[in-house]
């Protein structure tokens, strides 16, 4: 299954493999769960996940940027043609607008706030994570 998740999503989950953020990045790295981005994506997880506040080894932040990069989906997006109240949240949403994801995971719910697309769900990682326990089957097969 396709979806765009947010940087904040993945530093939630290294930090708290418990959470639902946590079970989100072990469906990315179990194969269950293929994240699209594009190259603006790929250096914002590099770059936030690097940061020395966060603590997390080196490898373990190379061992999952290089498996989104082979088993992900890489897209060129387009621009949107409204602008969020966070122009560094548009790219999230231009790739999973440009993959046909089916969900936009993030923990900033609120910055997308008025923009609602029929295509897309804009999904806190709890709800994803509920969502994803009633219809893990259908969701294998997208």
């Amino acid at each position: 299954m396709r979806a765009v998740v947010d940087t904040n999503v993945l530093v939630s989950g290294l930090l708290k493999p418990y959470s639902a953020p946590g079970e989100i990045v072990r469906l990315v790295v179990s194969g269950a769960l293929r994240v699209c981005h594009d190259a603006r994506i790929l250096a914002e997880y590099q770059e936030v996940l690097r940061r020395p506040k966060f603590e997390f080894r080196l490898s373990d932040v190379e061992a999952l940027l290089d498996y989104i990069r082979r088993h992900g989906l890489a897209v060129s997006a387009t621009p949107l043609m409204h602008r969020l109240r966070d122009p560094d949240d548009e790219m999230f949403l231009e790739v999973a607008l440009a993959s046909a994801a089916r969900h936009l995971i993030t923990g900033n719910l609120s910055d997308y706030a008025g923009y609602a697309p029929r295509r897309v769900h804009i999904i806190s990682p709890s709800r994803f994570v509920a969502w994803y326990r009633t219809h893990a089957e259908e969701a294998a097969d997208s």
